[in-house]
């Protein structure tokens, strides 16, 4: 099958019932025994976030964000594939898709959608406008849940292929970071058909052991940013590992998920020991409830079982790249490190705010930064 339907999102109001019901009936543990973040997401914290999501978050405001966009299903390898997508209407657009990552949702893309596909109306130049496409991965959000094994980084970038081809994209570029970053990487090593350039905001290849030697002080930070996320991905080990297990809580417990979510946008934005210094409480909310809604806690899991053995080895991307390194991701490399992996840079800038979840978080500076990539890619193609 190969038909596109239209799509929007309708949740049933006994849904939201039942997540306000859930959450008034919460089994609380015990707090934490230290001060801070240190043993996770902190008792008062989590109680103070879960009362505002049972008494005043309103579902309904971000259903309707949703479907003031146009939304479609399509079925590629047996999966049905929700994506967004939005056309510009400057006729030289250039085709743009566009992958979030975990936790993320095309939630994490609302707020850049339209000013990509439609710069003239938010004060850019019409000229470095997109046709914007954002799937949302398989396992993730109103994409199916795999029943089977199999759907990594590889396949999905082929289904990718596919889903321009059937939109009629004969040329387009690919955009992402977190399980994106790796999904564009991967359609430009596999040279999809049509595929012209990447532009990534995660860079989670290590950098070449030869290079590491003699590290410059910005080095040294990358480094250590590196070091300080493994030393605290236990949760990406237990979905790499375990996806099922964890995802029978995920499932089960709206606070579970709220928690699994909420300590990553504590420990991944750019704040300031607050992680509404980056992001609302109806942000993070929005995109913790498309998880909740749509039980894919555990689906989504279990693309880190399937790609993390990915991360490591890949050779070099030959195809043209753009880079946004944002000040606080924490999978980073130097240009001069990135350079043997990625050589065909046209495109790098560093970006001196914003995390892990960069649309989401500075949607202004991430617009630009595709605006800035796609005067560099029209300026290598003369």
């Amino acid at each position: 099958m190969s038909e596109i339907f239209p799509f929007s999102v309708t949740v049933p109001q006994a849904d939201l019932d039942d997540l306000r019901e859930r959450l008034a009936r919460t089994r609380w543990p015990e707090a934490e025994t230290v001060d801070g973040w240190q043993q996770g997401v902190p008792l008062e914290r989590l109680q103070a976030i879960c009362t505002y999501w049972r008494e005043a978050y309103d579902w309904r405001r971000c259903e309707a964000r949703l479907n003031a966009l146009p939304q479609f299903r399509t079925e590629i390898g047996g999966l049905g594939i929700h994506f967004i997508h939005l056309r510009s209407p400057e006729p030289d657009a250039t085709p743009l898709i566009i992958s979030h990552g975990w936790p993320g949702s095309i939630v994490e893309l609302l707020k850049v959608i339209e000013p990509l596909a439609d710069p003239a109306r938010f004060g850019g130049d019409p000229r470095a406008a997109f046709h914007v496409v954002a799937p949302s991965l398989p396992g993730y959000g109103f994409s199916d849940r795999p029943v089977m094994a199999g759907w990594g980084a590889d396949r999905i970038a082929l289904s990718w292929a596919e889903l321009m081809r059937r939109l009629g994209y004969d040329h387009y570029v690919a955009q992402g970071g977190d399980w994106g970053s790796l999904i564009a990487t991967r359609m430009a090593a596999l040279k999809v058909s049509g595929l012209q350039a990447i532009h990534l905001n995660m860079l989670g290849r290590p950098p070449p052991e030869a290079a590491v030697d003699q590290p410059t002080e910005q080095e040294k930070g990358i480094l250590a940013a590196r070091t300080a996320y493994q030393q605290d991905s236990a949760y990406a080990f237990i979905q790499a590992t375990r996806p099922q297990t964890v995802g029978y809580a995920l499932a089960d417990s709206p606070v579970a998920q709220a928690a699994w979510i909420y300590e990553k946008f504590y420990e991944w934005t750019d704040n300031r020991g607050d992680p509404e210094d980056a992001l609302s409480k109806d942000d993070m909310l929005d995109a913790i409830t498309i998880y909740w809604l749509t039980a894919t806690g555990g689906s989504s899991a279990k693309l880190y079982w399937q790609a993390v053995p990915r991360l490591e080895g890949m050779e070099p991307v030959e195809l043209r790249t753009g880079v946004s390194m944002f000040h606080k991701e924490f999978f980073r490399l130097s240009r001069r490190w990135a350079e043997p992996l990625f050589p065909n840079i046209i495109y790098w800038n560093e970006v001196p705010a914003g995390g892990h979840f960069a649309a989401f978080e500075q949607p202004e500076k991430f617009v630009r930064e595709l605006q800035n990539f796609s005067a560099a890619l029209k300026a290598s193609a003369t």
